[in-house]
């Protein structure tokens, strides 16, 4: 009987041939990480790896690793829900905190939104449904512009916010310190914080996040940019 080292070797030519790269590709391989393993575990190695290739092979695709993240968060976002019905300020209410809600399942993808500025269509989208809902809304162009800018740091930041807190294992005993110590202030010291003591740790997370979109929204309609001419180079949104 031969031994193993007698059969004859399997030719590069004969095994399966891997799918071609793509940025499609890729972007969906690194979804399905994040998903599974958390965005953490979404490094050029891990990616390559799972693609079985090699991590140069991928900077074709994808710059770097900030890239790929960007990528990530405009594919999430073609998940966005748009609501149809009610005033424009009840649809663009409605639409940020679906984009909310989008990065709070994602905690660590929402903690990177905060820095992290996507290019892609859906965001493209996003942006254009909140500036024409605003514009539906008889805010003028330019306020619009800068207010969608304020409007989604906002919900990313809530996002963020609010993810980071229900990761943290002394949640409860953190918001017990706080409230404990807010209510403990002594009218003479502090008369401010004692006399809205109740309010400043009042309501629930949906109506915070409905008031602030108002509140904001509000601030935009009634505020008009400053009066010399602004250069769009250098803006963010």
């Amino acid at each position: 009987m031969g031994s193993d080292t007698d059969q004859p070797r399997r030719s590069r030519r004969e095994r399966p041939a891997k799918p071609a790269l793509s940025r499609d590709g890729i972007v969906a391989t690194a979804v399905g990480i994040m998903q599974s393993e958390g965005l953490a575990k979404v490094t050029m190695r891990r990616l390559a790896q799972e693609l079985d290739t090699g991590p140069a092979s991928l900077y074709v695709y994808v710059a770097n690793t900030a890239e790929l993240h960007a990528a990530i968060l405009d594919e999430l976002l073609g998940t966005l829900r748009v609501a149809h019905g009610g005033g424009w300020r009840e649809r663009l209410e409605w639409l940020l905190t679906s984009y909310t809600d989008t990065l709070f399942t994602h905690p660590g993808l929402s903690r990177a939104a905060l820095v992290t500025r996507p290019s892609g269509t859906h965001y493209l989208r996003l942006v254009e449904s909140l500036l024409a809902l605003l514009d539906e809304g008889g805010i003028p162009p330019g306020q619009a512009a800068w207010g969608v800018d304020v409007l989604l740091q906002y919900a990313t930041a809530t996002a963020a916010e609010q993810a980071t807190r229900d990761q943290s294992t002394d949640t409860q005993a953190e918001w017990d310190s706080l409230t404990g110590a807010l209510h403990g202030t002594s009218a003479r010291t502090h008369p401010h914080i004692a006399g809205v003591a109740a309010q400043l740790v009042s309501g629930t997370a949906e109506q915070r996040m409905s008031w602030g979109i108002a509140t904001l929204i509000n601030g935009i309609s009634a505020t008009p940019l400053p009066a010399e001419d602004v250069s769009a180079e250098g803006a963010q949104i």
